[in-house]
């Protein structure tokens, strides 16, 4: 296992400068006229094969890119790639959706069958106490009917 130390060296800022402004769809030209002065789009490529860059610079791009400077600083490829595979939820069958529903028992057309029952059997009720209500109306208006 390599100690933390190792890990800052593999670290180069000037291509995770690079990387953060592709997924931000930000050319090198528009990143120099960004920075102002006698930027360049040139410059900005010398600066992006730079293995380490000054704080304030990277203070300065981070806010044009929107993303904390630490993560310029830190961001190691290969530790995010490591991440990615072994996180993955469908990289483990045992530990992915797959992996929850193994076990259950469940069947999602019964339980459809089920619902829909249920559905019939609150509409006849609905269906029974709308026909009662009726004819208790019907009563009324007789009985009123049959007094005059």
């Amino acid at each position: 296992m390599s100690s933390s130390s190792d890990m800052t060296k593999n670290i180069h800022q000037g291509r995770n400068v690079k990387r953060f402004r592709e997924m931000m769809s930000i050319k090198q030209e528009a990143l120099a006229y960004e920075l102002g002065g006698d930027w360049t789009q040139k410059r900005v490529s010398l600066l992006e094969q730079k293995e380490t860059i000054e704080k304030d610079i990277l203070d300065q791009i981070a806010n044009i890119l929107k993303v904390p400077a630490d993560a310029i600083k830190n961001f190691d490829e290969e530790t995010a790639i490591f991440n990615i595979q072994n996180n993955y939820e469908g990289s483990n069958a045992s530990t992915g959706t797959i992996g929850i529903f193994q076990n259950c028992d469940i069947n999602p057309v019964e339980k459809l069958f089920q619902v829909l029952e249920e559905n019939k059997l609150l509409y006849e009720r609905l269906l029974k106490a709308e026909q009662d209500k009726n004819e208790l109306l019907t009563r009324i208006v007789e009985g009123k009917l049959n007094q005059k």
